[in-house]
């Protein structure tokens, strides 16, 4: 300790900069004593967060979650061209993986938002320099907005790396920059499977048959690493509107046990990478014994989504909105701000069951209706939440829709939220 005083005097290091050190002193010398009693909130020394609603990263011990990064530079100019664009956001990526302690190889899965899905041959160029060897798993979708325009990408790193491994699927071929599935000690990353013929690349015509291709590629992964469906505890399907629902649901229900399928956020995107209409991405658990559905009283089971599953300590909960459950149920506020009011009551039913709370969530996804509305939508959000504020990604996935009731009076979503929380005694720490 006296030598990181000695530092701090002779390099006339900011108080702020001085409590960083020891902060990550701190985090050092807990993992080399086998014990991380905090999830610490992670920033890039001498650079500004963009956003003062959340936390740039939060490391929670076993994995750091990163927030939706932008193209912005760190005085807030941004690039002219789009590959320059993508790899500032990755540059700001890579910044908070170090600051953090890691490196860009211990990242295991990103997502990817496009405001222009036609830019996907350029994104893939730029990961190629970034992740020249074993890339992390990844997600690539095209939405009609994000807050930082044109893209925004999200990653989860691992801190251990002795466990780090790709998972192909036998005959599994692409020259693309991401990995089928990625293993870590406890879980797997599954990539984004798309909706298309594997040997001709073909997308068919039928719904239910692109359904069942991408539940296929995202059974395929899976089994390749040892495991089966059952192990998934969290699922992303993104699906443009030439997919119905309905069509997509019934494909779906079939492949998992009734009111024990994993976690969901189904959204509906303005578009995918190679024309594909429907694809499937998420996490599983490698131990079955640490995977555990939760359920409030008042949700019945489901043949589509658990509203939360855990992943031993980590708790994934499916989106929510502000659909009020039980009997004559559905979304009567018309406001976006009415509306967040009772998606945290329906997440906090999640936590409760658990008994957790909203201290213990270290990230959130939020899907508004329209980016217009992030102003009020904030105002709301951070009175739910402790400092430090979890990490967060935002997005408009389609159009805004008209906001008009219909003859039941229900009103169509306007936000939609899901989160990851960890069970863990400590509450959050702040590096600062």
């Amino acid at each position: 300790m006296m030598n990181i005083r000695k530092i701090a005097i002779e390099k006339k290091l900011s108080i702020r900069k001085f409590l960083s050190a020891i902060n990550l002193f701190a985090v050092f010398l807990l993992l080399a004593t086998g014990i991380f009693a905090q999830q610490l909130q992670i920033e890039v020394p001498d650079r500004k967060p963009l956003n003062i609603v959340r936390s740039s990263a939060i490391d929670a011990g076993d994995y750091v979650y990163i927030s939706g990064q932008g193209p912005q530079r760190p005085d807030g100019t941004v690039p002219d061209d789009f590959e320059t664009q993508a790899a500032q956001a990755l540059e700001n990526i890579k910044a908070l993986v170090v600051a953090a302690g890691l490196s860009m190889e211990h990242v295991v899965y990103v997502q990817v938002y496009l405001e222009d899905v036609s830019n996907y041959e350029r994104l893939n160029k730029v990961f190629v320099k970034y992740f020249s060897r074993t890339p992390p798993a990844r997600a690539v979708l095209g939405v009609a907005g994000v807050p930082q325009s044109p893209l925004e990408i999200t990653a989860v790193a691992v801190r251990d790396l002795n466990d780090r491994k790709a998972v192909i699927p036998p005959n599994y071929k692409t020259a693309e920059p991401y990995t089928p599935g990625i293993l870590t000690h406890d879980r797997l990353f599954v990539s984004a499977m798309q909706g298309r013929d594997p040997r001709s690349g073909v997308v068919p015509d039928d719904p239910a048959a692109q359904t069942n291709l991408a539940l296929e590629g995202l059974k395929g992964v899976v089994e390749a690493a040892g495991l089966k469906l059952s192990h998934m505890v969290f699922v992303n399907p993104y699906l443009t509107q030439k997919i119905p629902m309905e069509r997509m649901n019934e494909q779906y229900a079939r492949r998992f046990e009734f009111g024990n399928t994993p976690a969901r956020a189904t959204i509906v995107v303005s578009s995918l990478p190679g024309n594909a209409q429907i694809e499937f991405t998420g996490v599983a658990v490698r131990d079955l014994n640490l995977r555990q559905s939760i359920r409030p009283k008042n949700m019945p089971p489901s043949p589509t989504a658990s509203p939360c599953v855990f992943a031993g300590e980590t708790l994934y909960c499916s989106a929510k909105s502000g659909f009020i459950p039980g009997p004559h149920g559905g979304v009567y506020a018309e406001s976006t701000s009415a509306q967040l009011r009772q998606t945290m009551r329906n997440q906090l039913d999640n936590l409760e069951e658990t008994s957790m709370d909203f201290t213990q969530v270290v990230y959130t996804t939020v899907y508004l209706d329209n980016l217009s509305d992030t102003e009020i939508f904030n105002k709301v959000y951070v009175e739910y939440f402790k400092t430090p504020l979890p990490a967060q990604t935002m997005l408009q996935q389609l159009p805004p829709t008209t906001r008009s009731p219909d003859t039941e009076g229900h009103y169509p979503d306007l936000e939609q939220m899901s989160f990851i929380a960890i069970k863990h005694p400590a509450k959050l720490k702040s590096a600062d």
